[in-house]
């Protein structure tokens, strides 16, 4: 009997995106209106246009005086111009009216007067209180901000496809925007599989706790997602595919993430239950996370990852996140990846990719394998913050040889 192909991890990171993307691309995702109290992370669904100026009045740029910049020509240390001080302006003032000859303290952000067209900032100043010595001209203009000079009325402050973060948020805080329109998140139910897993207390030395539910919904949340659901089934094909007919009946789920049961034992509950009802199971030329499986259940996308927790999440990081975050319009659906020199040889695999995991000096531009290459060292992965990939039959790597490094602490 010949040995099936396996899939390269190319044409699965394909087939994966191909599921979750919708008609329409990421405009035709789903869309919801939220406070901006809650919007942070949030990808932005339709363009924000700008009903109001930022700033909406001139203002100062500077802690100073307001003054005619005609009245401060030819100001210098040895000819300074003398002017009343007429009044203080404190931000938060209403615009008054600067009478011609005088002057009037101002204070950053404060609206400059009508009238005045510089401001000149207390350092060239004695700091008068009452008659204020300026030892510097300044022309028109001069540390005053226009209104309208950061956003003008019907200004584009953000496309579609932008992610709401602090300074996203905070003009949109600043022109008075208090609900934005935006890509529903992703709704994933996660499902564990197995008859070792247990909740507390273990009852048996064959148990373990399920730490694939954890990760995984974690993983998804940090996507941009939200994990509808962590179930765990045993190993019981009619009670797991009744319980996932329960969940997709609810029409609530837009991906079902499985982990385990994919592989060629005597007890995979997945590939028994799922495989008749067309999803399709393959081995993908990576290392860890060789067994996969993919498809459509009642016209929801499912994928279905590895048992081990370090190939789940793995395969998460190559196969779904990415997918994820491209199907509802994240700009920066991959992770960031750059070339880094190793400090430790290496040596990749003849036939598969592999990803190591790694610690990365983004100060000295150096990656360094961390822990055991081998699926079973979930302890190793928590301490972790980036992956190497390596490409197969590349041949030994030394110290000092650059490789492509997945940086787990960006996007």
């Amino acid at each position: 009997m010949s040995t099936p192909a396996l899939r390269s991890v190319a044409d699965h990171q394909r087939h994966v995106a191909g599921l979750l993307a919708r008609a329409g691309g990421p405009d035709a995702w789903p869309t919801e209106t939220v406070p901006l109290d809650n919007a942070r992370g949030r990808v932005l669904a339709e363009p924000v246009l700008a009903a109001e100026p930022l700033p909406s009045f001139d203002n100062s740029g500077m802690d100073g005086y307001a003054v005619r910049a005609a009245e401060v020509d030819g100001a210098s240390p040895d000819t300074p111009v003398r002017l009343p001080v007429a009044g203080d302006v404190p931000a938060g003032a209403p615009v008054g009216e600067l009478a011609p000859g005088t002057t009037v303290r101002i204070m950053t952000g404060a609206p400059v007067p009508r009238g005045a067209d510089a401001v000149v900032e207390v350092e060239v100043t004695d700091g008068g209180t009452e008659t204020v010595s300026i030892t510097e001209a300044r022309t028109t203009g001069s540390f005053v901000r226009p209104a309208g000079s950061d956003v003008a009325v019907g200004d584009e402050v953000l496309a579609a496809g932008a992610v709401l973060g602090a300074a996203q948020v905070g003009v949109l805080a600043a022109l008075g925007v208090r609900q934005v329109v935006v890509r529903r998140r992703p709704r994933v139910l996660v499902v564990s599989t197995g008859s070792e897993l247990a909740e507390e207390p273990l009852a048996g030395s064959g148990q373990i706790r399920d730490a694939n539910g954890a990760l995984l919904a974690t993983a998804v949340e940090d996507a941009g997602g939200i994990a509808v659901r962590k179930l765990w089934v045993e190993d019981d094909v009619p009670t797991f595919l009744a319980l996932l007919d329960d969940e997709l009946a609810s029409g609530e789920v837009d991906l079902v993430l499985t982990s385990g049961g994919v592989s060629a034992g005597a007890y995979e509950v997945v590939k028994d239950g799922l495989g008749p009802r067309g999803i399709e199971f393959v081995k993908v030329a990576m290392q860890p996370g060789m067994p996969q499986g993919s498809g459509l259940v009642d016209g929801v996308p499912v994928v279905c990852l590895p048992g081990n927790p370090v190939s789940a999440l793995t395969s998460f990081e190559v196969f779904v996140r990415p997918a994820l975050r491209a199907a509802f319009g994240h700009p920066v659906p991959a992770r960031a990846v750059v070339r880094a020199a190793l400090t430790e040889p290496l040596t990749p695999l003849p036939h598969k990719r592999q990803w190591r995991r790694a610690r990365l000096d983004r100060t000295a531009g150096t990656v360094t394998p961390w822990g055991p290459p081998g699926s079973g060292f979930l302890g190793w992965f928590a301490g972790a913050d980036a992956l190497i990939d390596l490409q197969p039959g590349t041949g030994p790597l030394a110290p000092g040889d650059t490789v492509e490094v997945w940086d787990l602490a960006l996007s």
